[in-house]
């Protein structure tokens, strides 16, 4: 089974893009963030057309999750994130696809740090990661896939004396990726690849995509239920290099069957 995560950054103005990566990889599930679209603007005719069955959660000009799953639609189980009715900002998508709960996500960016925007970034993270505690709890397989808008260590980030203060490498927010780690959750790519430098998303500006000059941000931890059934996990970073691609290229992993 092949599970992938693609932040499509606009899946209206990215389609041909994101349908001609689905015909050539052929992921089973994938979660997709910034939809930047609302519910009613999802494409949904192109995704069924393209074989897969879909449950998704929008926000006109903003964020927006959704899950895919080929041949199938995928049951949805959770569409908040617990522990504060007054968020809304569709940052979070939970469903069920072929026995695997998968937690689909997009964390906040959180800049600039300090500021609303960078505390609003550690309450979503700490909610998130309560709900990741419950999850494991159950002793369920699941995996919680998506944009978590943190590189974990030196190694997934380019210069990364040049990102200290970055909300996305602060210490405050890897100590808190460190911590799901620390409680039991496998990141499939670093667990399969300790030592390479790998990255997820290459910005437009700079030639940073031509200069390989990019970040890992994008992320699948898996539950202990079935973190052995990993196999493989790639990033198919030629997709960044598409026209009109998104600044993020797909992350998959392959497991093997129960």
């Amino acid at each position: 089974m092949k599970i992938a995560t693609y932040n499509v950054n606009g899946i209206n103005g990215r389609l041909p893009v994101l349908l001609r990566w689905l015909g050539e990889a052929q992921p089973d599930a994938v979660c997709l963030q910034e939809l930047k679209a609302p519910d009613e603007r999802f494409p949904l005719a192109a995704i069924e057309a393209a074989g897969y069955g879909a449950v998704w959660h929008g926000q006109k000009s903003w964020n927006g999750v959704a899950i895919l799953a080929r041949g199938a639609k995928p049951v949805e189980t959770r569409r908040f994130l617990p522990g504060n009715p007054d968020d809304t900002q569709s940052r979070y998508l939970e469903a069920a696809v072929n026995g695997i709960i998968l937690g689909c996500l997009y964390l906040p960016n959180g800049n600039p740090a300090p500021g609303p925007k960078w505390e609003y970034k550690l309450d979503w993270f700490g909610r998130f990661a309560r709900h990741a505690a419950d999850m494991l709890k159950t002793g369920l397989p699941v995996i919680l896939a998506g944009d978590y808008n943190v590189m974990p260590g030196e190694r997934d980030v380019y210069k990364p004396e040049r990102w200290t203060d970055d909300a996305l490498f602060r210490p405050e927010v890897r100590a808190a990726y460190a911590g799901l780690i620390d409680a039991g959750w496998t990141d499939a790519l670093r667990h399969l690849h300790p030592e390479e430098r790998i990255y997820t998303f290459w910005d437009y500006l700079r030639n940073a995509y031509g200069r390989d000059a990019g970040l890992r941000l994008d992320h699948l931890l898996l539950a202990p239920a079935i973190a052995p059934r990993l196999r493989t996990a790639g990033v198919d970073r030629h997709v960044r290099g598409w026209d009109k691609s998104s600044d993020h290229a797909p992350v998959w992993i392959t497991l093997a069957k129960p």
